[in-house]
């Protein structure tokens, strides 16, 4: 049986494409929470956010998140929910349909604007915490 390059480039240019399609898959993240705590620090309710701001509909919460080891945030988005998020202890791996970012004590804040559709996980042995604030609706 002989083979010859012309013969064969069908076949390596179909693998090719089929690899590069799995290489530019879209990640997606988990539908459940798994070993959170949250402890609630400070919120100002609806009315004071629209005294302040004309913003009606809103308030704004500020939460202490911890992820136990092997823990996770379901997938979520923030089109109408912008948050920050300060991670003081431990480290969360941030994910997001193109890749995955750590973030330990001494980072830079975690900016969650109406672009942001993300998920997070603690592969860590420790537990992990971050600060959270963030405007969400109220109805």
């Amino acid at each position: 049986m002989s083979f010859s390059i012309r013969s064969l480039a069908p076949a390596f240019f179909g693998l090719a494409g089929l690899a590069a399609g799995f290489a530019f898959a879209e990640m997606s993240g988990p539908t459940e929470h798994k070993g959170l705590a949250v402890e609630a620090l400070g919120k100002l309710e609806e009315g004071m956010i629209a005294r302040q701001t004309g913003l009606d509909g809103y308030m704004m919460q500020l939460r202490a998140i911890t992820i136990e080891p092997g823990g996770q945030i379901a997938q979520h988005s923030h089109e109408n929910r912008p948050g920050l998020v300060k991670v003081i202890s431990g480290e969360w791996v941030e994910g997001k349909p193109d890749g995955e970012t750590s973030y330990a004590e001494g980072d830079m804040g975690i900016l969650e604007d109406g672009d942001t559709m993300h998920w997070f996980y603690n592969r860590g042995d420790v537990p992990a915490t971050a600060i959270v604030c963030d405007l969400n609706p109220t109805g």
